[in-house]
């Protein structure tokens, strides 16, 4: 039984998925496969691999929006494999949070090379090993994306969602208003302040047992804010 890293392999190919089952198991990995975007989510969910070979065209869901999903909690580095050589694409793909980026059809030698590249720069300090937060009253299920507040499970908007994600993936850090307007909002509003305290208003009603004196949503004075870490 190999002890070497997991890797998911996302592809809905059966040849492909053969071919790399080979490669990969020759070259001392341990492999879980998935044909469609939705078992990959439940199945990274369920036991984190420490890498992902995601193809962008599968049968259920684009491929970009499993990489987003999975970049909700996911820290492991993910590899895209897919057909489409647009420069566009690629770029898509990077921005969204992939690692790296390989054509059809490609070597599996130089595959495994990209994996031993992407594996050696993996930071594992704080990393997540689990598709659940929880804090105080609040905790996550980003698999299912159920936020509950207490015994109650609550509703938020998608751009809410967003936030309060962004917001997880640093928790204790300060972060700026301008880098949260970018990560959640996009480039094209860093200087909308407004929209943050309107969303993290709302957040504070949602989640917290006393808004006026949050104890999970922390602001920074002048800077932005910071996600209590314990």
């Amino acid at each position: 039984m190999s002890n070497g890293p997991l890797i998911l392999i996302v592809e809905d190919e059966p040849p492909l998925r053969r071919l790399l089952r080979t490669s990969l198991g020759d070259a001392g990995y341990r492999l879980v496969e998935a044909e469609t975007g939705a078992l990959a989510i439940k199945l990274a969910s369920q036991q984190p691999p420490d890498l992902v070979i995601l193809d962008l065209g599968l049968p259920d869901m684009d491929g970009l929006a499993v990489l987003v999903r999975l970049r909700e909690w996911l820290k492991a580095p993910i590899l895209i494999l897919s057909a489409r050589d647009q420069e566009k694409e690629k770029i898509a793909a990077l921005d969204q949070g992939a690692d790296d980026y390989l054509t059809k059809p490609f070597s599996p030698g130089e595959l495994l090379a990209r994996m031993r590249v992407a594996l050696r720069h993996v930071v594992r300090q704080g990393e997540p090993r689990s598709s659940t937060f929880a804090l105080g009253r609040l905790k996550v299920d980003f698999a299912t994306r159920r936020v509950m507040a207490g015994d109650a499970e609550i509703h938020l908007t998608p751009l809410e969602y967003k936030l309060l994600t962004t917001l997880i993936q640093h928790a204790g850090k300060v972060l700026t208003h301008r880098f949260l307007l970018k990560e959640v909002w996009g480039p094209l509003h860093l200087a909308e302040n407004h929209y943050l305290r309107v969303f993290m208003a709302s957040l504070r009603r949602k989640i917290e047992e006393d808004s006026s004196q949050p104890k999970i949503f922390l602001t920074e004075p002048g800077v932005g804010y910071r996600l209590a870490s314990e």
